[in-house]
C-alpha cells in the first residue's frame, strides 16, 4: 500500500532525523508550533532540505507530500541545532481530518514534516547576508612607452654551405672503399679505388709514343742543321733545306703532342683513386665494390656536406618588406642593414641555439606564386647539432621600434574585431580600448596603436569585470618564479 510504503521511508527519516538531534544534545531546545503556511523563501529552502535529506542515505520522494503550502513548524531562522520540535503539537492540514485508512497517512506525513523541517532550517541557512558593495579588485600595469627590439618569427629550412656529389669519372670496376661512411673527410683524401691496371698500361703507351716522337724530332733537327751549314756551299738545294726545316718543327710538335697523351693517361690513371674534393661530412657509399661504375655517365658514389656551417632559407612576404621601409622612413623604426641583420635558431625543443647568424643574401625578384622574397641567413655551427634538411623557427632581428608599449599577454585579448585590452580611468571605471599587437617580445605582448603613457591596463582579473564597472586597482605583481604562477600585490594604486 502507499501509505505503508511511506511509513517505512518516514522511519527512515527519522532515525536520521534522530541522529543529528543527538550530535547536538546539549543545545538549548525550542518548542515550535506547527501550523504556520510556509513562506516563499521556505518553499525553496524545502526543496533544499528534501535533497540534504536524500544526501543522508534516506529515499523520499517530495511529490507524495501532497499539499506542500502547509508548514509543519514555525521557520524564524534559527540555527538547527537549537530547533526541538513537538510532536504532540504538530496538527496536520485539514484535508488529514478524516480517520479510517487515511489514519496511516496521516501519521507518516506528520512526522515526515516533522523530520524535514529541521534539515530545511539549515538549508536556508539563517537570515540573508546583506550583499558587499565593495567594488572587485584588479591587478593593472602601468604602461610606458619605450624603444624595444623589432622582431620577426618565420620558418627556415637548414642547408649546407657546400655540397659536392663525389662520383666516377673513368669507366672501370670499383675495386675497394677507402672511408668510413658518414664520417668527417679532408679535401684531397682518398675514398675509392678504381681498376687502375688498364690506366697504368695506357700510360705507359702513352710513355712509349712520347720517347719515339723526342727520337724521331731529335734526328729532323739534326739533319735540318746540317743542310742549312752547307747550303751556302751548294751542296744542297734551297728545296732540301725547307724541307729539313719542316721535318725539324713536325718532329718538335710530335714530341708535344706524345707528352699530352702522356699527361692525359697520367690523369686517367689518378681519376681512378677517387679523391675527396672538399672538406665535410661524407654520405652513404651509392655503389657497392665490384660494380661498373663510370662507363657512359659519371656514377655517383658518395656525397659530402660541409656542415660547419649551415644556410638557412627562408621568405617574407613582399608587402611586409615594403611595409617596414615605410615605417623607417616616418621614423617609426630603425632597421638595419640586411647584410648586418641578425637571427636566432629556435630547436624543435623551443631552446634558442647558442649561435647567433647574419642574413647575407636577399633577393631582388618577387616569386609569382608566393608574392614572397627569398632570404638566407648563415648560422655557425661547430658542434654539428643542427643537419641540412631540418625546419626551425627562426627569429630575425632587424632593428628596433622607436616608440611601443610591452604589455604582459595575460591583458591582451581577442575577437572577431581583434586584439584589445581593458583599462582603469582616473575615476576607476573599466573600459575599453583597441589595440594593434603584433610582435610578442619574452612573454609581453609588443602594442604599436590604441595606448598611452600611463594607462593602467588590466592585467588579473580580466574576466570579472566589464566596460563602466567600478573598480579597485591594484599593483599587479607576478609572484616568485618557482610559483609559477602571477598574481596580484595588494598596494592600491595612489590615484593619479
Amino acid at each position: 500500500m502507499v501509505w505503508q510504503r511511506l511509513e517505512r521511508r518516514t522511519d527512515l527519516l527519522e532515525t536520521q532525523s534522530n541522529r543529528l538531534r543527538e550530535a547536538n544534545e546539549g543545545n538549548a531546545a525550542q518548542d515550535v508550533p506547527c501550523k504556520h503556511p510556509l513562506s516563499a523563501c521556505a518553499t525553496s529552502c524545502f526543496d533544499q532540505s528534501l535533497r540534504l535529506i536524500e544526501a543522508q542515505g534516506a529515499s523520499c520522494d517530495p511529490g507524495s507530500l501532497g499539499q506542500r503550502s502547509y508548514c509543519y513548524g514555525r521557520l524564524d531562522h534559527v540555527a538547527l541545532p537549537q530547533v526541538h520540535f513537538n510532536f504532540n503539537s504538530i496538527q496536520g492540514p485539514p484535508f488529514l481530518a478524516a480517520r479510517g485508512p487515511w489514519a496511516l497517512m496521516e501519521k507518516a506525513l506528520l512526522r515526515y514534516a516533522a523530520i524535514a523541517v529541521p534539515l530545511l532550517v539549515a538549508a536556508c541557512g539563517g537570515a540573508p547576508k546583506a550583499p558587499s558593495d565593495a567594488p572587485p579588485e584588479v591587478g593593472i600595469v602601468r604602461v610606458q612607452a619605450e624603444s624595444v627590439p623589432l622582431s620577426r618569427d618565420v620558418v627556415g629550412r637548414l642547408a649546407p654551405v657546400r655540397t659536392a656529389d663525389v662520383r666516377a669519372r673513368v669507366p672501370g670496376i670499383l675495386l675497394k672503399r677507402l672511408y668510413r661512411e658518414g664520417s668527417d673527410v679532408k679535401a684531397g683524401q682518398k675514398l675509392f679505388q678504381i681498376d687502375p691496371a688498364p690506366y697504368q698500361a695506357a700510360l705507359d703507351a702513352a710513355l712509349a709514343a712520347l720517347a719515339q716522337a723526342d727520337a724521331s724530332a731529335k734526328n729532323a733537327q739534326v739533319r735540318a742543321e746540317r743542310n742549312r751549314a752547307v747550303l751556302a756551299s751548294g751542296a744542297v738545294s734551297r728545296s732540301d733545306v725547307d724541307t729539313s726545316n719542316a721535318n725539324e718543327r713536325s718532329g718538335a710538335a710530335a714530341v708535344k703532342q706524345a707528352e699530352a697523351n702522356v699527361e692525359s693517361a697520367r690523369i686517367n690513371l689518378g681519376l681512378a683513386t677517387v679523391m675527396a674534393p672538399i672538406s665535410g661530412r661524407s654520405g652513404q657509399q651509392a655503389v657497392t665494390e665490384g660494380a661498373l661504375v663510370g662507363q657512359g655517365e659519371a656514377t655517383l658514389l658518395t656525397t659530402i656536406q660541409q656542415i660547419d656551417q649551415l644556410y638557412v632559407n627562408f621568405e617574407r612576404p613582399a608587402d611586409e618588406i615594403l611595409r617596414l621601409r615605410d615605417l623607417e622612413r616616418t621614423g617609426e623604426v630603425t632597421l638595419v642593414e640586411h647584410d648586418k641583420a641578425r637571427l636566432q635558431t629556435i630547436l624543435p625543443n623551443n631552446q634558442p641555439y647558442h649561435e647567433m647568424g647574419t642574413v647575407d643574401f636577399a633577393d631582388v625578384t618577387v616569386d609569382s606564386t608566393t608574392g614572397a622574397l627569398a632570404f638566407r641567413g648563415v648560422l655557425p655551427n661547430p658542434d654539428r647539432l643542427l643537419m641540412p634538411g631540418m625546419f626551425v623557427n627562426i627569429r630575425l632581428l632587424l632593428g628596433r621600434r622607436t616608440h611601443a608599449f610591452r604589455v604582459p599577454q595575460a591583458a591582451v585579448r581577442r575577437d572577431s574585431v581583434g586584439a584589445y585590452v581593458q583599462v582603469v580611468g582616473a575615476d576607476g571605471r573599466v573600459s575599453q580600448k583597441r589595440v594593434d599587437a603584433d610582435d610578442i617580445s619574452g612573454a609581453d605582448w609588443v602594442v604599436t596603436r590604441g595606448l598611452s603613457d600611463g594607462d593602467q591596463v588590466i592585467v588579473a582579473g580580466v574576466d570579472r569585470v566589464k566596460p563602466g564597472m567600478l573598480v579597485r586597482a591594484i599593483v599587479y605583481q607576478p609572484e616568485a618564479s618557482n610559483a609559477g604562477e602571477a598574481v596580484a600585490g595588494r598596494q592600491a594604486v595612489a590615484a593619479q
